[in-house]
């Protein structure tokens, strides 16, 4: 029997990639964890990957070959899934099957966004978490960055009770395309930029709209509208540089998913009042790099923040060589090596990994629910599957929506 609070949370991470060494570098800067163990399919990867932790001085990272084996082990606390969004549901079936027949001693997962690509999946997924008697945070990390967090607090302790409640959220992701082929194949991510991108819109969304304290429950869903679009990726030239760059499985003269969405979700709050979250996404946007934009509007106040908008810059003339390589040292997803480039000094805090992870190792620690959880995350693919509904169908789709419930994107269906 586990006993809590734990003193030092030993985690587990199923998967190596991009997205894996982010949360690991968060990590430095949160107390009482250790990495002590890594699934991926690739040897390779994983063995990178244990090189990454224990260069940093994070934890005896061990490569193990299966999931089951690392479960087993005796020595992960709580699991930290960040494998790609087709393999997660047989991956938290895995989990539920050894926690529940005693073959680990597992306390807690966290699941990186989106938690499913379906409604069913996300509620399978809840439902074995919850069989399986595991805690359970939703790592959606733009929730805990820290001009949300403050930006949030100021708000709703100066404006809010003199002049009323928020009523506008708007939230824009945008870049230049995703780093791994399987984002770019829609059975497999489950859609394209409105699956990959907007699920962090709408939940930000809906935290800043959110009384603090309050459940996101107080906020009704209502109604959504979507608009999809390919802007950039299904040019014969794109086509072909995406062929080139990840082989011939990316195919988006035959199976496009949008690099473009727009969405519009209308909620109604404890008085009846409509409050609105206005999401924008691309991969078609060719700038300094990844672009993060959030407003928050009320009666007598407006908050915004861009990511972009950093204290630090660069210039490098033409005359600089461009051998530092494609300039993500300074920014994800820059676009360039030259010209003035702004810097984010600090990314896994500005994004808010730290502040994710150090909110789920204590909640975990301390045997309670993190304030983001997989009910968080399956609200948000009902959100998501409803606005990729009202895309296909030309039209705004109402809630509640039982008809959603084993809807599959149009993107997302394979037809060969």
């Amino acid at each position: 029997m586990t006993k809590f609070p734990i003193k030092r949370l030993r985690i587990g991470f199923v998967g190596s990639g991009f997205i894996a060494k982010f949360h690991v570098r968060s990590m430095l800067s949160v107390r009482h964890v250790d990495i002590v163990g890594v699934y991926s399919r690739s040897d390779k990867n994983r063995a990178e990957f244990c090189d990454y932790v224990n260069q940093r001085d994070l934890g005896d990272c061990k490569s193990y070959e299966s999931l089951a084996a690392m479960l087993q082990s005796g020595n992960i606390d709580a699991i930290w899934i960040v494998a790609p969004n087709h393999a997660r549901l047989d991956i938290m079936q895995i989990i539920h099957d050894e926690v529940v027949a005693g073959r680990s001693d597992l306390v807690a997962v966290a699941c990186e966004k989106p938690l499913a690509r379906t409604i069913a999946e996300g509620r399978q997924m809840l439902e074995l978490v919850e069989n399986a008697k595991l805690n359970h945070g939703y790592l959606e990390n733009q929730v805990f960055c820290a001009p949300v967090l403050r930006g949030k607090e100021i708000i709703w302790r100066r404006a809010v009770p003199s002049t009323g409640r928020p009523y506008l959220a708007r939230a824009t992701e945008e870049h230049s395309g995703p780093h791994e082929p399987w984002f770019w194949q829609g059975d497999k991510q489950g859609g394209g930029v409105l699956s990959d991108m907007m699920c962090h819109s709408v939940e930000v969304g809906r935290h800043l709209l959110t009384e603090p304290g309050a459940s996101r429950k107080t906020l009704k869903l209502k109604s959504v509208n979507a608009t999809v679009a390919n802007l950039k990726w299904t040019r014969p030239k794109y086509i072909e540089d995406l062929k080139q760059r990840f082989g011939s499985e990316v195919d988006y003269g035959n199976r496009p998913s949008e690099d473009f969405a727009r969405g519009l979700v209308i909620l109604e709050d404890e008085d009846g009042n409509d409050v609105l979250i206005e999401a924008t996404t691309s991969w078609a946007y060719v700038g300094a790099g990844l672009r993060i934009s959030l407003e928050l509007l009320g009666p007598e106040y407006a908050m915004e923040y861009n990511s972009l908008n950093s204290g630090l810059k660069i210039f490098m003339s033409r005359a600089v060589d461009g051998d530092g390589g494609e300039g993500e040292d300074l920014v994800e997803k820059q676009n360039s090596e030259s010209g003035l480039m702004p810097v984010i000094e600090d990314e896994e805090s500005s994004y808010g990994y730290t502040d994710e992870n150090r909110h789920m190792v204590q909640c975990f620690r301390n045997d309670s629910l993190p304030s983001e959880n997989f009910h968080d995350g399956l609200a948000v693919v009902e959100i998501l599957m409803g606005l990729y509904r009202s895309a296909e169908l030309n039209k705004t789709v109402n809630f509640p929506a039982p008809e959603l419930e084993n809807y599959v994107p149009l993107v997302a269906r394979r037809t060969d």
